[in-house]
């Protein structure tokens, strides 16, 4: 075996043993220290640091500045697909929730008219939720709908899924269009989210059509510490 081959190997032994130990440790609980690691293994401080930051690119632990390296908080992953936070969540295993901000008509600017392909000064629904995971805040939605097209909506009392109201409505969402830009917590994201203020977060916004018409425009804030988004992607015929 070559001194690559043999470094390769001694970062994936140390890289799996710390795995193993994490698995069942609780978010905070600290990693094996650098020097621990080094003095069981026998291996060089880089092929121990090489290991943990592959952890950490994984998600499973996570370097806090000045106190050291710490078991990390589960991610959330949500597929690049056309499904509500619900159901994503129920898909991970998780207990959604969710928390009315704001409920009200509003009239329509021009980005979310022209969205929802409505002309500006058109009534709106304005629907803001902070949305939960086990009883924790993930994002805050919000939800802007056509008044015309669902005129009973304020009439009653929320749905808990907005997608399945949907499809009582004979209304289900068939194709739509996500976009997503990091950005920086406001103050109030900040509160409302419990991080600190500035701190990452991603913003996806969404338009959804049901039969060729613009049913729904979304703009949702995301925790990035707690929220991966994960898209699948294929080669095409012609580049295989």
């Amino acid at each position: 075996m070559n001194a690559a081959a043999e470094a390769r190997l001694k970062h994936v032994r140390v890289r799996e043993y710390v795995r193993q130990l994490v698995h069942d440790a609780e978010p905070g609980d600290p990693a094996p220290s650098e020097r621990d690691l080094v003095q069981k293994f026998g291996v060089a401080r880089m092929t121990v640091r090489h290991a943990l930051d592959a952890l950490v690119g994984q998600g499973l632990l996570e370097r806090v500045p000045g106190r050291g390296t710490f078991v990390a908080k589960p991610h959330f992953d949500m597929q690049a697909r056309l499904s509500s936070y619900s159901e994503e969540m129920r898909r991970r295993g998780k207990d959604p929730g969710s928390r009315t901000l704001l409920l009200r008509e509003e009239k329509a600017g021009p980005g979310v008219a022209r969205a929802l392909e409505v002309d500006e000064g058109h009534t709106l629904i304005h629907w803001q939720r902070l949305r939960l995971a086990d009883g924790e805040p993930l994002c805050i939605s919000d939800v802007y709908l056509s008044q015309d097209m669902f005129p009973t909506f304020l009439d009653q009392d929320p749905p808990d899924s907005l997608y399945a109201w949907f499809e009582v409505q004979g209304m289900t969402p068939s194709w739509g269009e996500d976009s997503v830009q990091a950005g920086a917590a406001s103050e109030i994201e900040a509160d409302q989210l419990g991080i600190a203020n500035g701190a990452p977060v991603l913003h996806v916004s969404r338009r959804a059509f049901a039969r060729e018409v613009a049913c729904e425009v979304s703009r949702t804030v995301y925790r990035a510490d707690r929220f991966t988004l994960w898209v699948p992607v294929l080669r095409g015929e012609s580049e295989r």
